[in-house]
Order: structure tokens, then sequence, then C-alpha cells
């Protein structure tokens, strides 16, 4: 089974070109596997049984994974057969009838409105980087940009003095998003003073956001900054990049704003994907209900 796991993973590579996190993913949960199927004495594809399959996942909710582990477990293993049995390592395959394991729906972590404003608050913006950090930040939280979106935008994508974003999101379908004006603000002081500085010491071409040597911010280079800025604030939730796009979609929808525009300003192909957020602050559903139905105010 040795010489199909390193085929299956070749094929992954090569053939699919997947991340190489993906691949590092399915690397591990199919090792897991086999080794599970060898304590079970079955060394061959043709010898698995759905049966050997649902037992090595009862087994993982023993340990207990999460629900979108497990999964993600079935899912690199339905991989895996589906490619045995493309290659001819067996006839059939045996995860065809198994069903996924039902996914809890998780609410978005949001930050509170004070959250980010002892966040940004606590910017120093007498320096270079925290200019950068403030307009960063000021656009995330402004906008609702994914990261991937904000550090991939080009210099030609930022309309500043409209207030607007030109976005390519998943699918590289394309958006453009308003953003206000403290975003547009830091933006320009950023744009102005600070980022032609950044750019002198490398080729950065018109990428955006960049880090102090001149080249491309990365992914981990956001969320680290982002973390030290909460922990310097005393927020100890988990702050992410994504907290801030959750947290732009919640206080629109809160503060009143039809659905379908907040779609269109997320990207979301499907409206019931931004539905959720409709669904995350029951205590201010409550209070609005106690504060306006005259029935909570008989005497």
């Amino acid at each position: 089974m040795q010489r199909t796991f390193k085929d299956f993973i070749y094929h992954l590579q090569g053939e699919r070109q997947l991340s190489s996190n993906t691949v590092s993913s399915y690397k591990t949960d199919i090792a897991r596997y086999l080794a599970f199927l060898e304590e079970l004495q079955v060394g061959k594809a043709g010898d698995i049984r759905d049966s050997h399959v649902i037992a090595y996942l009862e087994e993982l909710g023993t340990v207990p994974l999460a629900p979108s582990s497990l999964a993600r477990n079935l899912s690199a293993i339905r991989m895996f057969h589906r490619f045995m049995v493309n290659e001819g390592y067996c006839q059939k395959d045996i995860t065809e009838n198994i069903d996924s394991p039902k996914l809890p729906k998780r609410l978005p972590k949001i930050l509170d409105i004070a959250d980010i404003d002892a966040i940004v608050d606590g910017i120093d913006t007498a320096t270079d980087a925290g200019v950068r950090d403030r307009a960063m930040i000021e656009l995330l939280y402004g906008s609702g940009l994914r990261i991937s979106e904000l550090l991939s935008l080009r210099l030609p994508a930022l309309l500043i003095d409209e207030g607007w974003v030109r976005v390519f999101g998943k699918g590289a379908k394309e958006r453009i998003v308003p953003f206000g004006e403290e975003a547009r603000d830091w933006l320009q002081r950023y744009l102005q003073h600070v980022r032609p500085e950044l750019a002198r010491t490398i080729q950065a071409e018109d990428v955006v956001f960049l880090n102090l040597r001149g080249a491309p911010l990365s992914r981990m280079g956001v969320w680290k900054i982002i973390r030290a800025y909460a922990e310097k604030a005393g927020v100890y939730k988990m702050v992410s990049p994504h907290v801030f796009r959750h947290s732009f979609a919640t206080h629109l929808i809160e503060g009143g704003a039809d659905l379908r525009a907040v779609q269109e300003m997320l990207g979301h192909s499907d409206i019931a994907t931004t539905q959720i957020y409709t669904h995350l602050d029951r205590n201010y559903l409550k209070e609005v209900h106690r504060t306006f139905h005259p029935r909570e105010h008989h005497s």
C-alpha cells in the first residue's frame, strides 16, 4: 500500500496541483488511515471494506476530533479510494455510500465596536509601520476584504477620492466595494508619505501594502501585526484578519443594512452564506424586542 500512497501524493502534487498545505494535510490523513488498516492486517487495496472506513471514522471520533476535521479526513479517504479505482488498484470505490459527518453551523467570531476602537487607537501612527498598519486595518474593517484580497491589491484598484476599491475575489470575480472616510484618510496618508519610502528598497511593482523591507506583506505578517495590536489593546479574543471581515458584515446588518447589499460587498455568490450574520447577536435581537414590542411594556 505504501507504493500506492506515494503514487497518490504525486498525483495530488503533479496532476491535481493542489497547494503544499493541502497536500501536507492529505498526506497526514492518509498515512494515519493506512496505519489503522495495517493494524487490522488489511494490506491490499482490494481488501478494504466500507466497514473498515466506518470503524476508522468512529475511532477518530473518540480522539475527539472536531466534525470539520472528521469531514476533511473522510474527504481525503474518498479521494484516495477514487484514485485507487481510477489507477486500477481496486475495482470498487467503497466510500461512495458513506455519509459525511454532520457539521454544526458555527457562528463567526466578531469584535465589538469598542474592541476595534481599542485596537486602532493603540497603533503608534508616528511611525511608518503604524501609518501602514492603521490604513490596512481601517481598510479591512471598512470594506470587509478577505486577507487574500487585501494582499493582492494593486494601486490602480484604489479609487481613493471616490471611496471605492476594486477587488478580484474567489473565482476571479470582480466587485467594487466602498470604504469610509477613516479608511480613505489613512490610505491617503500611507500612499503619500509612507509607501514611496518603503518602495525604494525593493522592486514591489504596484502592490499596495509593503513590509518594512519594501516587499509585499505576507499573510503571516499581517496576522502577527493584528495579534500584536489586539494584545496591546487588551483584546483577548481570537483576532485575525478574517475577524474584521465578519465584524464588518455583522455591524452593517445590526445597523439595518440590506442583506443583499452586504452580500454584494462581501462577494458571496449565495445569499445563504451572508444570512449567517443575521443570527449572530441574539442578545441584540432580544433587546430590540424588549425595547420596542408593545407587549413588553404592559404594567
